[in-house]
């Protein structure tokens, strides 16, 4: 018969390492989901404020910066660049955001997320 005494301590560290390990990784991969979904949806709607007649990409820069700035944070709307172009043989402002991957802590991928928002320009 073997002595077990004090195996319970042992593997409860070694479970709750892994549970803690396995729930930083998940709570990362949330974190930069949110910020990929704000930014799209910022891009999409400074896109949409640019098509709007009368007005310029450079108005939808604009809007894109603030919306990104009053959601996430100044430092996420560094990157952000529109331009009138063709997509399918029709006239559309595309905005582009490029921010950096959020990260929790040390641990963890570096890089950066693009978010791209387009809308059908709308002559006046």
């Amino acid at each position: 018969m073997s002595d077990d005494t004090g195996s319970a301590i042992v593997d409860f560290a070694l479970v709750g390492g892994l549970l803690t390990v396995l729930f930083v990784a998940v709570l990362q991969v949330m974190l930069a989901q949110h910020v990929r979904n704000t930014l799209v949806d910022c891009a999409a709607e400074g896109a949409r404020y640019a098509a709007v007649g009368g007005r310029s990409p450079a108005d939808g820069v604009d809007r894109t910066r603030l919306l990104v700035g009053e959601s996430l944070s100044d430092s996420y709307a560094q990157d952000v660049t529109a331009v009138r172009t063709t997509r399918d043989g029709l006239d559309v402002i595309e905005v582009r955001v490029s921010a950096p991957l959020p990260v929790v802590g040390l641990l963890g991928p570096s890089g950066r997320l693009t978010a791209v928002g387009h809308a059908l320009v709308e002559e006046p």
